[in-house]
């Protein structure tokens, strides 16, 4: 029987050795962790959004970087085919906001629990804290791997499955980087991506906390527009979050630098300049004869009315009939285009995903081989392929691994 070794036990890795192991070949997964998929058992807080229940085509509007790459790995194996898997093995899933799959219980261990059944029904050796060190490589053909202690383990196929840097609390610490550049290949420097971002000013530490629902954000790099959605935030400790946030990340992460990139938050995107200043003027006749810190409590979140006030420049002890049009305007103007500057992005220990990773020109996108070492295969997030949020990037690490264990039955039983 021939033998694969797979490297890496999270999504792509589990997933590549039971599709391989269900077609016949004979697999060890190697991982270093005393368990498998701890960064899968995170993701989605716990809950594990494991694809999007979209249109294959609508898969690649979500795509960031090198989206060409994956059209044999989403055509061939898509989220509809992959919630078609998993149903199979018994796990309910449901459909929430976004077409965002998840399963019924919001269990992510349950996901989790389905691929270990698997692996084991199939007879797939999982070889925990396990850590491989080097790939072994004769005249151009990978034949097998080393792990830590230096113990070798011949294969006829090696499938690397080891995922970037993000949350390297979970073993992601760059080791497929490490064998991958040993044998040849070239590393697209990783970056944080969907991560937090961090913010000059001082008031939005103060609203640490506070979720904003059904806003708009701009991101722009000077005049240059890099991003635009509606949808949630949330302000931290180091300025802002959320999901608008983490997606716009995956828009700003190749900058070389962040002098003069904002964010803009429009709060009130349903209503245009005029029907914001109609209901202040509505408002400011309500409380006439109140304070103007008074008289914010139905318009905006209490966190946020002190900043805004003060940002306005209006005393905020102002009787609220003494209010000048300008001031008004101001305030109007405030409210649609409320201006953040970004000082840069958070870390790796806190990015969902890892950016960049082994350059694709250099794998076949038809198999994920790699193009210059026979037999040595790529799937998930040591490639440099990366999506915006709502299960893409999962449904990366489910279809790449599918197709590479696909194409290494295909070789070797051509091989026979």
């Amino acid at each position: 029987m021939k033998k694969c070794i797979v490297i890496g036990g999270g999504a792509a890795g589990m997933f590549a050795a039971v599709m391989a192991a269900a077609g016949g070949l004979s697999v060890s997964l190697w991982e270093k962790n005393e368990k498998l998929g701890k960064k899968l058992f995170i993701t989605g807080k716990g809950r594990c959004n494991l694809t999007n229940d979209c249109e294959t085509e609508e898969l690649f509007c979500n795509l960031m970087t090198n989206s060409k790459f994956l059209y044999s790995a989403f055509y061939q194996f898509n989220s509809r085919d992959l919630m078609a898997f998993f149903e199979s093995e018994g796990l309910r899933l449901k459909t929430e906001r976004g077409n965002r799959v998840f399963p019924e219980s919001d269990k992510s261990s349950d996901v989790i629990r389905v691929l270990e059944k698997k692996l084991r029904q199939l007879g797939v050796s999982i070889e925990l804290n396990r850590r491989a060190q080097c790939l072994d490589v004769e005249d151009g053909v990978c034949i097998g791997v080393r792990d830590s202690s230096g113990r070798g383990e011949r294969a006829d196929c090696v499938l690397l499955a080891t995922g970037g840097f993000s949350y390297a609390s979970t073993g992601s610490t760059g080791d497929g980087y490490r064998m991958a550049e040993t044998v040849g290949h070239t590393l697209v420097t990783p970056r944080p991506s969907l991560v937090p971002m961090e913010t000059e000013e001082d008031w939005c530490r103060e609203l640490m906390g506070l979720s904003l629902r059904n806003v708009s954000v701009i991101l722009k790099k000077g005049k240059k527009k890099l991003y635009e959605d509606f949808g949630e935030m949330l302000f931290t400790h180091f300025g802002v979050s959320g999901p608008l946030i983490l997606s716009g990340s995956a828009h700003c992460g190749r900058l070389k630098d962040f002098e003069d990139v904002t964010l803009t938050i429009d709060l009130k995107p349903a209503l245009t300049a005029e029907q914001v200043d109609g209901r202040l003027l509505r408002i400011f006749e309500e409380n006439k004869n109140k304070q103007f810190r008074n008289s914010l409590a139905g318009l905006l979140p209490n966190k946020l009315i002190p900043v805004i006030i003060r940002l306005s420049g209006i005393d905020p002890y102002k009787q609220v009939n003494l209010v000048s049009r300008e001031e008004r305007t101001h305030l109007g103007y405030l409210l649609k285009h409320l201006e953040i500057h970004i000082r840069g992005l958070r870390g790796f220990n806190e990015a969902i995903i890892t950016g960049g990773g082994i350059k694709v020109k250099e794998v076949n996108p038809q198999t994920m081989e790699s193009k210059s070492v026979k037999n040595l295969y790529f799937a998930g997030e040591v490639l440099d392929v990366d999506a915006l949020t709502g299960g893409f990037n999962l449904q990366i690490a489910w279809s790449t691994a599918w197709l590479a264990a696909k194409s290494m039955l295909e070789v070797l039983e051509d091989e026979l």
